[in-house]
């Protein structure tokens, strides 16, 4: 094992200008795992009230129930089937996920100028 020390080169490698990836425009980031179930533990309504934009193998989709970027999974509505509960049935898609705000958050200051 060698040791590299940290320049500003080796440091720009690990920046996502030079991956090639795009920072979110609101400037933060959706969390790792959302639910629109009221009943999840990954609920959060202050979070869902902003809107939350899924892009699901590079096409951005307006049906999911729940996602987790890190596991790479999303859950999606099986059309108007529901148990016997009377709760929707989803169907878990596997596949890169990306998410993002689609409004900034209240109070949060707008102009940037």
């Amino acid at each position: 094992m060698t040791d590299t020390p940290n320049t500003p080169e080796t440091e720009a490698a690990a920046t996502p200008a030079a991956t090639g990836d795009t920072p979110p425009a609101t400037g933060d980031t959706p969390p790792d795992r959302l639910s629109i179930n009221q009943r999840s533990p990954f609920f959060q309504q202050d979070l869902l009230e902003r809107g939350i934009g899924i892009r699901f193998k590079d096409k951005v989709r307006h049906d999911v129930e729940e996602y987790c970027i890190s596991e790479g999974w999303i859950r999606v509505a099986l059309g108007k089937k529901v148990d016997r509960n009377g709760n929707a049935l989803t169907l878990k898609l596997v596949g890169p996920v990306e998410a993002w705000f689609e409004r900034p958050a209240a109070g949060a200051d707008t102009d940037e100028g």
